[in-house]
Order: structure tokens, then C-alpha cells, then sequence
């Protein structure tokens, strides 16, 4: 059986705490959660392991309307603003692999956006790496969403305790250019994303995304039942001080 949660716009250390709180529901109940949320102002998240120190400034982003947060995740600096995150929270089978999982979430996806009438598909391993510096929309990772090689959906998953977390962004307008403006320093240049306003030829919304993803669920033959957020709540409160510490989010 699987949850659906909703949230509405949460500020970030709130959302991160959030989707930590539901790892540590999977590990203790067993069941998988799929979350869709927002953000309550344009947020940069930072990998978990990711180096940003001199590169962004707390005072920088304040100034422009902005917050900051490191994800329990790892990967690169993304902006959350004109896009709908998504989360999956589910136990670990034992001796499953981590790409067995994420192409499993992956699946689940790409029948939501072929819901949508978007045709994704996975990135397949590149030769060349561009160089560091750079942001997660930079270009797509093997296994990350694609739309004619443009990436679209960019995730990360994190396993602990027997559970894994996995969120990611999907596009609804491709803004990612605007972190290299509020960098201290250059960064190498982002390939052009896709996003999906373009892509469909009309202004996307959350709810379009959340109906498409319940509808995936329900094709692979899930019991689909609501998980109501004051329930989802209770299991971020051990983690908001972390997700609150400027020491958690400018470590690195």
C-alpha cells in the first residue's frame, strides 16, 4: 500500500525536515509515502555533501527574497521556485540496489508525465563530465529525466536505517540560469533544461502533477489511500533544528 500526501508551501528548512521525518516513518511503519510539495519563497537546496562555502552567501539571498537549505540528499544546487518537488519515502528491500530503486521511482514518474503528455525518458551514461562548479540543472546525470536529451526531473535518494528517501524537482520553467547570478564566482554555464509550460504548450500546475502521479500509482495496481499532512507532521519535528542551523547548511 502506498500514501499520497499534499503538502501545502512550507519554507525549507520545514519541507527538508519534512522529508527526513518521512524516512524515519518508512523505517518504523513500513509503508511508502509519495509527497508532492512547494516551496513558500524561491529556495536554493544544496547536496548533502556539497561544497558551497564562498560560493553563496546567506546575506545574498536574503536580500533577494531568497532562503537556503541542504538536502538530506546529495547532488548539486538547484532553485525551487517554478517547479513542484516530489518525495518517495518507502522501506528498503534487503540487497536491493540503489538503481534498482530509483529506476522503480523513475518508472513511476515517467508514467506521470506520459499522463500528462510529455514523452520522458532516462539519460543514458555520459563520456564526458562537465567540470565542477556547477548546478544540478547543469545536465542530466545517467538515469536522470530527459526530454529530447534536455533534462527535466532531477533527483537524488538517501538510505538510512533501512528506508531511502528520494525527491526531486520538476520543472515547470527552466530559471536554474538565475543561481549563477547570485554565485560569488563563476559557475560553468546550464545546458537549457526542459520544463514542462514548454513542453505542453500551456501553464502547468501542482495539482496537474499530483493527479498524474496518483494516477501512476493506481496503474501499477497500488492501494492508493491519503496520508493527511497533520499526520506527516508530527515525524519532521526531531529534525527541524537541523534544517533550522545555518552551522547544517553552510558546513561545506
Amino acid at each position: 500500500m502506498w500514501r499520497f500526501l499534499v503538502t501545502e508551501p512550507a519554507f525549507a528548512a520545514a519541507n527538508m525536515a519534512l522529508d527526513a521525518g518521512l524516512l524515519d516513518r518508512a523505517a518504523a511503519t513500513g509503508e511508502s509515502v509519495l509527497r508532492l510539495y512547494s516551496w513558500a519563497v524561491p529556495t536554493l537546496s544544496f547536496g548533502r555533501h556539497e561544497s558551497v562555502a564562498g560560493l553563496f552567501r546567506a546575506e545574498d539571498l536574503a536580500a533577494a527574497g531568497m532562503e537556503a537549505v541542504r538536502r538530506p540528499t546529495g547532488g548539486r544546487v538547484l532553485l525551487h521556485d517554478h517547479e513542484a518537488t516530489y518525495s518517495v519515502s518507502a522501506p528498503v528491500v534487503e540487497g536491493e540496489p540503489l538503481k534498482a530503486s530509483y529506476a522503480q521511482i523513475n518508472a513511476l514518474l515517467v508514467a506521470a508525465l506520459g499522463r500528462l503528455g510529455v514523452d520522458a525518458a532516462e539519460a543514458p551514461a555520459s563520456p564526458v563530465r562537465r567540470p565542477g562548479g556547477a548546478a544540478c540543472f547543469a545536465e542530466p546525470n545517467a538515469g536522470e529525466l530527459v526530454v529530447h536529451g534536455r533534462k527535466l526531473v532531477g533527483s537524488a535518494q538517501f538510505r538510512e536505517r533501512g528506508a531511502l528517501v528520494q525527491h526531486g524537482s520538476i520543472l515547470f520553467a527552466d530559471d536554474q540560469s538565475r543561481i549563477t547570478a547570485l554565485a560569488r564566482r563563476p559557475m560553468t554555464p546550464s545546458i537549457p533544461a526542459a520544463a514542462l509550460d514548454d513542453l505542453l504548450g500551456r501553464s502547468a500546475s501542482r495539482a496537474d502533477v499530483a493527479q498524474a502521479l496518483r494516477w501512476a500509482l493506481e496503474q501499477q495496481g497500488e492501494t492508493v489511500e491519503v496520508l493527511e499532512p497533520d499526520d506527516a507532521w508530527q515525524w519532521a519535528a526531531p529534525h527541524r533544528a537541523r534544517y533550522e542551523s545555518p552551522e547544517w547548511t553552510w558546513r561545506r
